[in-house]
């Protein structure tokens, strides 16, 4: 009699007829799972976070370089006195960026920093050649500051 009831028990179980719901090591092997996958993928979204901002700000130096020749255009050629809200006047988006903007003998140099962040951009220009340096504060991620410190050649 005994030796039935296993066999009943054990052919009820293998044929799934009494399986109704999940044990309690499956839900922690599941939820185990997900913390792994939740520990991988909230740094690298913050990490794109990150680049994403650094990458408005380059847009910005970009928007600043086009509003700074705008600005000699209508200057005969010299970009000498101009301040940040000339170049906001030129081009509006410009007010929402921390920008600075300022005159050299033969050129000029526009820097945007990202906000929240000591990363900055910038577009250098020196005559001819033009230079994009970036730099990052002590302690923080590269975001999209390459280590060669030029965020483009």
């Amino acid at each position: 009699m005994m030796l039935q009831n296993l066999r009943a028990k054990i052919g009820a179980r293998l044929n799934g007829d009494r399986e109704a719901g999940f044990t309690l090591i499956e839900l922690l092997v599941v939820m185990l799972i997900l913390g792994i996958l939740a520990a991988i993928a909230i740094p690298a979204f913050f990490n794109q976070k990150n680049k994403a901002n650094d990458a408005q700000s380059k847009a910005y130096a970009k928007t600043a370089q086009t509003a700074m020749e705008t600005y000699a255009t209508d200057h005969n050629g010299s970009y000498t006195g101009v301040e940040t809200d000339d170049l906001v006047a030129i081009e509006e988006t410009l007010g929402e960026a921390e920008l600075e903007a300022d005159d050299t003998a033969t050129g000029y140099t526009v820097t945007v920093t990202t906000p929240g962040t000591e990363r900055t951009f910038g577009i250098e220009r020196d005559g001819s050649a033009t230079n994009f340096p970036c730099s990052v504060g002590e302690g923080e991620d590269r975001g999209g500051c390459p280590d060669t410190n030029k965020w483009s050649e």
